[in-house]
């Protein structure tokens, strides 16, 4: 099998840039649908607008009914093809990014995606995560194409709630586990080859990045402060993590969080949060040293990310009720079959539970 690298054609992140959007736009398309939540029009709609005038493109706006669903999409490209937009434009977070990729996919139109958080590693993939109406993991969606642009306005950013940066830490540090333990495994990644030296290098770098810079970019963004540190953790939660999953390849972290949407209690609960959880689980799945799962957990518990059951939301922890997150975790069109050893639902839910009690030592 070859080694495959993909990314975004161009990824554009500092300060202001959400200004210049529409210079951006007009070399793409001639009229632009921007898909974004209520609250994003509020907060970044008069911007958008203004980023256009002077500009040879138009845009028009497109309110985000919340969950990335084939429903949902089906919607959105109603509105494309009724509007005759050429370029498609994601605004705001990961569920309206991955809305976005799609919907450019089925109409053949780039698509450009502008966070206004670093909460996942959606921006930059070819990949969209299917859920259903309700918010249940249905599947991956995998396209021949990452977006044409990432545009991070890191002023916007700094200025976001600090769980959603300290959630994108979660979902960015599982990159480096899930890619090391698909090169041993030989798997398949996102990119439809095997890790290359440049993913794996890329994946160790957003490991690192973290580790040297989490704790420093959390307090910044407490303060509203745009600093070296919160620049850095924002391209490792956006595309560090981005090429180092998709060119890395996914596997047991993203499958337990794929588990854990089957339980309503958690629906509330961030993408990189439930990640961080399935991060903690795998390391008890490859029985890792003391000494790893220790300096991990520190920085986890450092950060603020959930490493308990109860952190989750999750009350009942009966074998009844988490059984089938274990059977969820391993099913035939997950990742967790790109671990280097057979895993079972049963060794999951054994490896949740540990997880769980590593999780409730550390914080005494």
């Amino acid at each position: 099998m070859s080694a495959i690298f993909i990314s975004p054609s161009r990824y554009v992140q500092g300060a202001g840039e959400m200004n210049n959007l529409g210079n951006y736009a007009e070399r793409l398309g001639k009229k632009a649908l921007c898909l974004i939540s209520e609250g994003g029009y509020r907060r970044q709609g008069a911007q958008i607008e203004k980023s256009f005038r002077g500009t040879s493109a138009e845009v028009i706006f497109e309110t985000f009914n919340g969950e990335c669903s084939k429903n949902e999409i089906n919607r959105v490209g109603a509105v494309v093809q009724e509007k005759g937009c050429d370029v498609i434009i994601g605004v705001g977070g990961g569920k309206i990014f991955d809305t976005a990729k799609a919907v450019a996919y089925y109409a053949g139109a780039p698509v450009i995606v502008c966070p206004t958080i670093a909460s996942t590693d959606a921006p930059c993939s070819a990949l969209s995560v299917i859920y259903t109406d309700d918010g249940v993991f249905e599947e991956y969606f995998f396209m021949p194409a990452n977006p044409n642009l990432v545009l991070m306005d890191t002023e916007i950013i700094a200025k976001s709630p600090v769980r959603l940066t300290v959630s994108g830490m979660g979902d960015a540090m599982a990159t480096y586990f899930e890619a090391r333990a698909c090169a041993v495994s030989g798997a398949t990644s996102c990119a439809g080859g095997k890790p290359g030296v440049a993913a794996l290098g890329i994946a160790k770098l957003c490991y690192d990045t973290l580790i040297a810079e989490g704790i420093k970019a959390k307090l910044a963004v407490e303060a509203g402060a745009c600093t070296a540190s919160v620049e850095k953790i924002i391209e490792a939660n956006t595309l560090l993590s981005g090429i180092g999953f998709e060119s890395g390849g996914l596997a047991g972290a993203h499958a337990i969080h794929d588990g854990l949407t089957v339980l309503p209690e958690c629906h509330h609960m961030q993408h990189g949060e439930k990640v961080n959880f399935g991060t903690l689980t795998q390391l008890v799945l490859e029985n890792v040293s003391e000494e790893e799962i220790s300096d991990i957990l520190d920085w986890m518990t450092a950060v603020g990310l959930p490493v308990t059951f109860e952190e989750l939301g999750i009350t009942d922890t009966s074998r009844e009720h988490l059984m089938p997150v274990a059977e969820a975790a391993c099913a035939e069109n997950d990742t967790m079959h790109n671990m280097p050893f057979e895993v079972t639902p049963e060794s999951v839910y054994n490896a949740m539970l540990a997880a769980d009690a590593y999780g409730r030592a550390a914080l005494e």
